[in-house]
């Protein structure tokens, strides 16, 4: 509900009050929420306390929270980022699903099949230097990206 409040058309006095108003417009509110919990797939009660969660659940509250504003960039940094496999496959299905909604995505993340699949385009760092960019086809079959991330030495 926090990523909707800029969403909400009621003010501070009926929120603080609790009048009619805000009480449609919590009501709403709590109904979207729980389209963007539905949709990020998260498995949990809406109400549990997102301290509480497992780590990948609330990764999937964060990402709703955002999504929840209608954005129409996302910025993901490092969403992978102490997932399990299992948890990462999900979340690469996930990005998918968010692009085809038709909202941009900028990932920065090291899980190269992460970045990859839901991919226009592709640039890699390599301790903060740019070494390549392009289609992921491209960028796949690299040297440098290939000597950047799986360590081969070339000579």
């Amino acid at each position: 509900m926090v990523g909707l409040h800029p969403h909400l058309a009621e003010g501070l006095g009926p929120a603080l009050l609790h009048t009619p108003p805000c009480c449609r417009e919590e009501r709403r509110a709590r109904e979207l929420a729980q389209s963007a919990l539905d949709y990020v797939g998260f498995p949990d009660a809406p109400d549990a306390l997102a301290g509480t969660l497992a780590f990948g659940h609330q990764r999937l509250v964060e990402i709703a929270r955002a999504l929840a504003t209608c954005p129409a960039l996302l910025l993901l940094d490092e969403p992978a980022a102490g997932l399990t496999s299992r948890e990462t496959a999900e979340l690469k299905t996930l990005i998918s699903r968010i692009v085809d909604m038709g909202v941009t995505v900028f990932l920065i993340e090291h899980h190269m099949d992460l970045v990859m699949s839901p991919s226009d385009r592709v640039t890699v760092l390599d301790y903060g230097r740019k070494i390549t960019e392009g289609r992921p086809s491209e960028v796949r079959s690299d040297a440098r990206v290939i000597e950047a991330y799986l360590g081969l030495d070339h000579t």
